[in-house]
């Protein structure tokens, strides 16, 4: 299995995040893909350095108006009189009628949906680093490999074309989408994080050649509380082409892996040319976001499942955060998937 990821993306170590009305130190921190890299190690998995990525990709997921934020938006930030080292919104544009700010506050507010996915120094970079390892892996498979691993952060499901939120910033599981798009005429996208992947659905939520299928918390207690329900079904052409799947918090391995059976039902309903797998392994137990009760062998059941689908796939790193139970989450993914007897 090729495995992709852009060592430029430890230079993106944000601090700030606001939680429970308390500030706190950012759960999306460079110590996650050092713990990613080191399951890795102990697969023998060594990773590629991807290469650039083709602004004209980027362009198909996000608006010109979001990019140049990321991209400009810190060293604007800075030029403000006592600027934080963060670019923290705290004002949202939440009016029905508004017009697109000129100021970098205004710019904040309209393009960062929370306070958990600050822009530092280093974080336009390492978006491009994430955003790159998912089109190398994508590009992998549409050469001919059955699978590629694209280790992203900041991950990206939670960003949408034009708002960045939860940790998230470029979504590099529809930069896999797009990519692929350019050979294969139907994608499906499964997301197995612990957390809606609101983003994603955002941006497919009307098209019937991509399928969304999400298999998460239940927003009624969780993030994004808003949106994930399973009411949320498609708009006009995209209209029965987005499934979710909200589980209770207390939800173990056999009713999660239930769900995502009942995920890859829908994708082999769909009959697509290939899959992109959003794995998100924060629905671990003891990942610090507590948003579900699955250990390493529910996720090694799930790798095994989807590697049962027999699709092309893209497996995109989403979540799951500072805990030691990380290495060995990704360890009993990727093992399922490539049916490794490895002793967990």
């Amino acid at each position: 299995m090729k495995c992709y990821y852009a060592k430029g993306t430890e230079a993106h170590d944000p601090v700030f995040r606001l939680s429970l009305g308390r500030i706190a130190r950012n759960a999306e921190q460079a110590e996650r893909a050092r713990l990613l890299l080191a399951g890795l190690d102990r697969l023998d998995m060594p990773v590629t350095e991807p290469g650039p990525i083709p602004r004209e990709v980027l362009e198909k997921v996000h608006t010109t108006e979001l990019l140049t934020f990321l991209e400009t938006g810190w060293a604007e930030w800075q030029k403000l009189p006592e600027a934080g080292p963060e670019v923290v919104p705290n004002v949202h544009a939440l009016n029905s009628e508004k017009t697109y700010p000129k100021h970098i506050i205004g710019k904040a507010g309209w393009h960062m949906g929370d306070t958990s996915a600050p822009l530092a120094k280093n974080s336009w970079d390492a978006t491009l680093g994430a955003a790159a390892a998912a089109h190398d892996a994508a590009k992998a498979v549409q050469q001919g490999d059955d699978v590629a691993y694209a280790l992203c952060r900041p991950p990206g499901h939670h960003s949408s074309a034009d708002v960045v939120a939860g940790h998230c910033m470029i979504n590099c599981a529809a930069v896999a989408v797009e990519t692929l798009k350019e050979t294969h005429s139907r994608i499906a996208v499964l997301d197995i994080d612990v957390h809606h992947g609101n983003g994603t659905q955002d941006l497919f939520y009307e098209r019937d050649d991509v399928l969304f299928v999400s298999i998460h918390a239940t927003p009624e207690t969780y993030y994004p509380f808003f949106v994930g329900y399973a009411h949320e079904t498609g708009r006009g052409a995209g209209e029965g082409y987005n499934l979710n799947i909200p589980l209770p918090q207390s939800t173990g391995d056999d009713g999660w892996c239930k769900a995502v059976a009942s995920g890859l039902d829908r994708v082999q309903e769909f009959k697509p040319d290939a899959l992109v797998v959003s794995l998100g392994l924060d629905a671990h137990e003891n990942d610090p976001l507590k948003g579900l009760q699955v250990t390493f062998d529910g996720f090694r059941r799930a790798g095994e499942m989807i590697a049962a689908a027999g699709l092309p796939t893209v497996l995109v790193q989403e979540g799951g955060y500072l805990s030691p139970d990380l290495t060995t989450s990704l360890v009993a993914y990727l093992a399922g998937y490539t049916g490794r007897d490895i002793e967990l």
